[in-house]
């Protein structure tokens, strides 16, 4: 049973590597590590850091120390967080695991990055009207492919991490959170759905050699988003749109198709990332319930790389128990199967919450389970972790 939390390195340098390990180890109870290797930006409450208590990260940044040569077919190149010249919290962590016993995941984020989309607007994910999201590269262009492959390849083959834990290597939604994001119209999630369709030149073409027409679904998408936008109110399109799925679409085939198609770049992307990783480390997506709205099939996904951790926040012990049970005959034997969970208040009312949903994700399947995330919650709740981490070890 692998046991993780999400960490960020600049938690491991303001308290210290060895309180760090001893939280994770001894007081949270767990069994590896699940340290950002590459991150975006945000504003973080940091309630048990000693040396500040709201932290901004830097955008679209490593946090290890890459090898030139790795990065010479990449017109993307990496940029290397400015902490990091205060020490390698990642090679800390590799080097050490054989003392402190803790595995190291090193979380990835792959796609979701602002710094290279405003500077290579030209790989980044476009719209119905052609409107481009900065802060997502495209899974179907030929340079965003490459610089996620050579991060994987450069951090895989220099640190040999025991996993490597794959975030948004897929199409992102609409609505991200993004600094002051605004909407008057109210958007259902259809309507999010619709405007986070990609039509960049990059998909349209990727999609019209295996015979899709992205032009015909740019259209009915353009046409249904501008009728959207000519609305009161907010109406759903489609009852019962997320429990359908790509079915609720059958009235307009030709979006039915290109949904369906964007599995295609996500799939073979991560297929590419686990032929180029080393061969000691295992490669994770992480999902969600919904997958599907970003080009994720588990299915698919499950054969191309080593397994997958689903994201279950904000669900009750038994839709846990359901999207774990679901995912594990997804995936098929032979795939590791994780759960995620956020240990944040009131999504997580207390230890008996956390311990009744792990104890859930692990009855229906799952072989790991990490939490989110050590630097974001207060001390008090490393307790929960260590509570569930327990029932989850004795079933």
């Amino acid at each position: 049973m692998q046991l993780s939390m999400w960490t960020y390195p600049w938690d491991v340098q303001d308290c210290g590597f060895e309180a760090t390990v001893a939280d994770l180890r001894e007081r949270a109870g767990l069994t590896s590590v699940s340290l950002a290797a590459s991150y975006h930006a945000g504003r973080f409450l940091q309630p048990r850091s000693p040396v500040r208590k709201v932290y901004f990260p830097e955008d679209g940044t490593i946090y290890f120390q890459p090898e030139a040569r790795r990065w010479d077919k990449s017109r993307l190149k990496p940029k290397v967080a400015d902490i990091v010249r205060n020490g390698d919290v990642l090679r800390d962590f590799v080097d050490q695991r054989a003392r402190t016993g803790l595995s190291v995941s090193a979380w990835t984020v792959c796609l979701h990055n602002m710094r290279l989309g405003l500077l290579h607007p030209d790989v980044v994910t476009r719209n119905a009207f052609g409107d481009a999201n900065p802060f997502s590269l495209c899974p179907s262009h030929p340079d965003a492919r490459e610089y996620v492959c050579a991060l994987v390849e450069d951090m895989s083959a220099n640190y040999q991490p025991d996993a490597i834990e794959l975030e948004t290597p897929c199409f992102m939604p609409y609505a991200h959170g993004y600094h002051h994001e605004k909407d008057g119209v109210g958007l259902t999630a259809e309507d999010d759905f619709l405007l986070s369709l990609c039509f960049c030149p990059a998909c349209l073409a990727r999609a019209a050699k295996t015979g899709v027409d992205g032009e015909a679904a740019r259209r009915t998408t353009r046409r249904l988003v501008a009728e959207a936008f000519e609305r009161d109110i907010p109406r759903p399109l489609w009852p019962d749109f997320r429990r359908l799925g790509l079915d609720a679409l059958r009235d307009h085939p030709e979006i039915q198709y290109y949904a369906r198609w964007r599995t295609e770049p996500v799939t073979s992307l991560v297929a590419e990332i686990r032929n180029r990783a080393h061969p000691a480390s295992k490669i994770y997506v992480i999902d969600i319930l919904d997958g599907w709205l970003g080009g994720c099939d588990a299915a698919a996904l499950g054969r191309a790389c080593d397994g997958m951790i689903f994201c279950v926040y904000d669900m009750s012990a038994k839709e846990t128990g359901d999207v774990i049970a679901k995912a594990r005959a997804a995936l098929g034997p032979g795939r590791f199967v994780g759960a995620g969970f956020r240990v944040f208040h009131p999504e997580m009312a207390d230890s008996a919450d956390l311990v009744s949903k792990t104890s859930a994700a692990v009855a229906a399947g799952a072989e790991g389970i990490n939490f989110y995330n050590f630097g974001l919650v207060p001390a008090a709740r490393l307790d929960w972790v260590r509570a569930a981490a327990a029932a989850a070890r004795a079933l």
